[in-house]
């Protein structure tokens, strides 16, 4: 089952036709959110992050979307699936109704709700071969715009047809400086001795929950020096550790980009206070 503007459908209905504009002009924002045993994981974060993208794209936000009725919604999708026991990836997509060209007709908006099944109850480090390498045929523009979790996601899919196409799990996105972004499903943070760095957000990178969520542990820990600072891909290969985050799998560690093999010390250490944080938060 699937939630589609509050009313609980069979994920077999057609219920989307040729002129929804999330397909035709990826007029559409959505969250990837994790919720365990019914705890939505970091949900304020979310909402809030759902919320102002909304304004930046001028579409209209319904009275009706309080915290409180969009989590029971979610809760809802999750019953209906039988997984409230469960971990659970949702994805919560939102975009503006039919009509107009490039200039909509109207403001409002619609919502889907799909809920899946993942296999982890907490965030684990994976021990798997995990390889990367730069992806220089497009690139991320630094603005507001790509800070924002839209359905305009060409370049993370021709990115990923080369990733697996050449064999390797993942790769990282530059700007149009040069400067590596991020990885194409989350956030990239680099390990330099006890210094842990992060592209700011002006690079262009997505505007992650992860991200946030681990800058705030990393400003209350002793023995590391945090940074938001620009990272050049000549500085990967100097890197001690790197690393991904997304809402789904936590961290993830790159254990090879290039010649250079990396460890994950940091992020086995990261990976505890980051599920603490999720249970509390």
């Amino acid at each position: 089952m699937l939630n589609y503007n509050g009313k609980l459908i069979p994920t077999t209905s057609h219920f989307i036709n040729q002129d929804n504009r999330g397909l035709r002009y990826g007029d559409s924002l959505f969250e990837t959110i994790r919720v365990v045993n019914s705890k939505i994981y970091f949900w304020e974060d979310h909402y809030l992050r759902l919320m102002a993208s909304m304004r930046i794209l001028r579409m209209e936000i319904p009275m009706s979307f309080t915290m409180e009725y969009l989590e029971n919604q979610i809760l809802e999708t999750i019953a209906s699936n039988s997984l409230e026991d469960s971990a659970t990836r949702i994805r919560f997509t939102v975009f503006r109704n039919d009509g107009g060209l490039y200039a909509p007709e109207t403001n409002d908006i619609s919502y889907i709700i799909e809920a899946k099944q993942l296999e982890n109850t907490f965030f684990m480090i994976s021990e798997e071969a995990y390889e990367v390498e730069l992806f220089k045929d497009f690139y991320v523009n630094p603005d507001m715009l790509s800070t924002l979790k839209t359905n305009n996601k060409v370049l993370n899919v021709v990115g990923s047809i080369f990733a697996k196409e050449n064999g390797y799990q993942n790769c990282l996105l530059l700007n149009n400086q040069k400067m590596v972004v991020e990885a194409l499903n989350g956030n990239l943070f680099l390990v330099s001795g006890k210094t842990i760095k992060t592209p700011p957000k002006s690079e262009g990178c997505l505007n992650g929950i992860l991200r946030k969520k681990l800058i705030d542990i990393l400003g209350k820990l002793e023995g590391y020096t945090f940074q938001e600072a620009s990272i050049s891909p000549f500085e990967l290969q100097k890197a001690d550790e790197l690393f991904i985050t997304n809402a789904i799998v936590g961290i993830q560690p790159i254990t090879k980009y290039r010649k250079k093999n990396f460890a994950n010390t940091v992020a086995k250490d990261l990976i505890g206070k980051l599920n603490a944080a999720a249970r509390l938060g």
